[in-house]
């Protein structure tokens, strides 16, 4: 089960799989470019390209685990839809990206449960799921703040 060019590109995140510390910041900082590309945000164009991304991971992940062994740095398809999960109806401004960018960092480093046991689950299925599981707690830590900002009457950028 050899990984082609095209697999190893978009399960590695854009290639920031194969950057020597913190893959998976960058490729969390890729999907975050990604993000800001005109219309992305838009749900018609963000969900099915979750979706799409996460089904892809799970078939890659595993490919990727064949080769590289248990949850591998090489493998950061899984960041890139957590860091798009997280970025699920946040404005689109400089501000909330860095939040949104901290908090699903610090969810994904932290792994609350189930979050953690989603990672023993075979192949990319469990590559997969557990950066799903930390990109919904992300996305509803981001939607918290965001409305504690609005409460408070703050700019948010």
């Amino acid at each position: 089960m050899k990984i082609n060019t095209f697999e190893k590109f978009v399960g590695s995140g854009f290639l920031t799989g194969y950057i020597p510390t913190a893959s998976g910041t960058f490729g969390s900082l890729a999907a975050l470019i990604i993000y800001f590309i005109p219309g992305f945000e838009k749900l018609i164009i963000l969900i099915p390209t979750i979706i799409i991304f996460t089904i892809y991971g799970i078939y890659v992940g595993s490919k990727f685990e064949n080769q590289y062994g248990k949850d591998p740095a090489e493998c950061t398809i899984d960041e890139v839809v957590g860091m798009w999960i997280t970025l699920i109806l946040v404005p689109k401004t400089i501000f909330t990206a860095i939040v949104a960018f901290i908090i699903w960092r610090i969810m994904d480093i932290i792994k609350p449960a189930p979050a953690r046991q989603a990672e023993i689950l075979p192949g990319g299925l469990g590559i997969m799921m557990d950066d799903v599981i930390a990109g919904i707690y992300s996305l509803v830590l981001v939607h918290l703040i965001l409305l504690i900002f609005v409460r408070l009457n703050i700019s948010l950028g």
